[in-house]
C-alpha cells in the first residue's frame, strides 16, 4: 500500500539537480494526495522557470512508480519571496561554513568572514590557467581540461576570471542564465563542469568598461556568492598578462596552483615568461606549461609548424618546470549545430585531442594529489 511516509521516503533520495540536495530536505514537495494506486503532488521550484524541471519531474515520476504507482501527476509551484530567501540563508550558511540556521548541523568555523571554499582545510583544489598574451587559446585548454577532470569522477567547477574577455559560456555551449536565489547565485552546470562568468550577467554581448577595484569585487563574489556545492577543482580562466584580476587571484587565492599556456611562437613563450615569473614570486606552484597550437597535421599526415617550433620547451626549462603537453592545431569536427551536447570548442572524449586532454587531466591528479 502506497503511503504519504512512502512517498516522501523514497523522494529522499530525489535531489535538486543545481542545489544537489534533497527535494524532502528543501521542503519542495508539497500536497501528496494518494488515490488508489494514483499518485498526486506539487514539487515547488526555486523560480518558476526552472531550466531543469522537465529533469525533476522525470526523476520524481520514476521514483514513485518503483512502489507500484499505476500513475503519477507532477505539479510545480514556486517558493515565496520568504522562502526563497531563507534558502539563500541556508545556502549561505553552507558556504561560510556555520552551522545550519535549522539543524544547528555544521562546523563552527574560525574565520566567519571566509568563505569555507578559501580556507586552508578547503578540500578544492584552485587551479589558474594564465598566459603571458591573448589568442593562445588559454580558455580552450581550461574547458577542455575542466571537462576532462569531470569525465574522470572529479567535481569541477570554472571561474571565467577573464572578464574582459569572458568566452567560457560560448566555448561550452552554454546558452542559459544561472538561477539567483535572493543573494546566492547557482552556477551553470554544462558536461559536468559548473559554471560562472560574467558574460552571464552582461546583455547582448556588450563590452564591460570597469576599473580595477570592481573587477576585484566581481572575483570576490564568484567566490563568496555563488553556490559551488562540494567540489575537487575550480578552475580559474585568468586574463592574459599580469593585471589586475590575475594579482587579485595571487592574493585572494595563494593556495591556487597554476598552468601556463603557450605558443611555440618565441614571442609568446617570451610574454608567458613574465605570467611565470609573477607566479614564482607570489609563491604560486606552477604545475607547467602547455603549448597550444604546436603543429597543424595535415590531410597527407604531415606535421606542418605554422608557429614555429621550441617555443613551449623553452618556457618550461626557463621556469624549471614540466613541459605538460603539446596540443596540435584544429578544432571539433563533425558536431550537429541542432544537437543538445553542441559545444563548440569541447573536444569529444574519443577524439585525437581529447585523448590529450584525458592525458593531461590525469597528469593534474597526479601532480596535485601530491600535497
Amino acid at each position: 500500500m502506497i503511503t504519504t511516509e512512502k512517498v516522501l521516503d523514497v523522494l529522499r533520495d530525489v535531489k535538486d539537480p543545481e542545489l544537489n540536495k534533497s527535494l524532502v530536505e528543501l521542503n519542495m514537495i508539497r500536497n501528496i494526495q494518494i488515490h488508489d494506486s494514483q499518485v498526486s503532488l506539487e514539487v515547488v521550484l526555486t523560480i518558476t522557470g526552472c531550466p531543469l524541471k522537465i529533469t525533476i519531474q522525470e526523476d520524481v515520476e520514476n521514483a514513485i512508480k518503483k512502489l507500484g504507482a499505476s500513475q503519477v501527476d507532477v505539479t510545480f509551484g514556486a517558493m515565496t519571496d520568504e522562502e526563497r530567501a531563507a534558502l539563500s540563508r541556508l545556502l549561505q550558511a553552507e558556504r561560510q561554513g556555520t552551522p545550519n540556521p535549522a539543524t544547528g548541523a555544521a562546523k563552527q568555523p574560525s574565520a566567519p568572514s571566509i568563505p569555507a571554499l578559501l580556507r586552508k582545510d578547503s578540500p578544492t583544489t584552485f587551479l589558474a590557467i594564465a598566459s603571458g598574451k591573448g589568442g593562445v587559446g588559454k580558455s580552450t585548454v581550461t574547458v577542455n581540461l575542466a571537462v576532462a577532470l569531470a569525465r574522470l569522477g572529479k567535481k569541477v567547477g570554472i571561474i571565467d576570471a577573464d572578464i574582459y574577455g569572458f568566452s567560457v559560456p560560448d566555448m561550452m555551449g552554454i546558452t542559459q542564465r544561472p538561477v539567483v536565489i535572493d543573494e546566492t547565485i547557482l552556477p551553470v552546470e554544462r558536461f559536468g563542469v559548473k559554471v560562472i562568468s560574467m558574460g552571464f550577467f552582461v546583455e547582448d554581448n556588450a563590452p564591460v568598461i570597469w576599473r580595477g577595484p570592481i573587477l576585484g569585487k566581481m572575483l570576490r563574489n564568484f567566490l563568496s556568492e555563488v553556490h559551488w556545492g562540494e567540489l575537487d577543482y575550480l578552475l580559474l580562466d585568468l586574463p592574459p598578462g599580469t593585471g589586475d584580476i590575475a594579482l587579485d587571484v595571487h592574493q585572494l587565492i595563494p593556495q591556487s596552483k597554476e598552468i601556463l599556456v603557450t605558443t611555440p611562437h618565441a614571442t609568446a613563450a617570451f610574454v608567458a615568461a613574465r605570467a611565470g615569473a609573477m607566479a614564482i614570486h607570489t609563491k604560486h606552484e606552477l604545475l607547467g606549461v602547455v603549448e597550444n597550437m604546436s603543429w597543424y597535421e595535415s590531410k597527407s599526415g604531415e606535421k606542418e609548424y605554422v608557429f614555429g617550433r621550441g617555443g613551449g620547451e623553452k618556457l618550461a626549462q626557463e621556469l624549471n618546470v614540466e613541459l605538460l603537453s603539446q596540443i596540435p592545431l584544429s578544432a571539433p569536427e563533425g558536431m550537429d549545430l541542432d544537437s543538445p551536447n553542441f559545444a563548440p570548442s569541447v573536444y569529444p572524449e574519443n577524439h585525437p585531442i581529447g585523448e590529450l586532454y584525458q592525458k593531461l587531466a590525469k597528469q593534474t591528479i597526479k601532480a596535485t594529489s601530491q600535497k
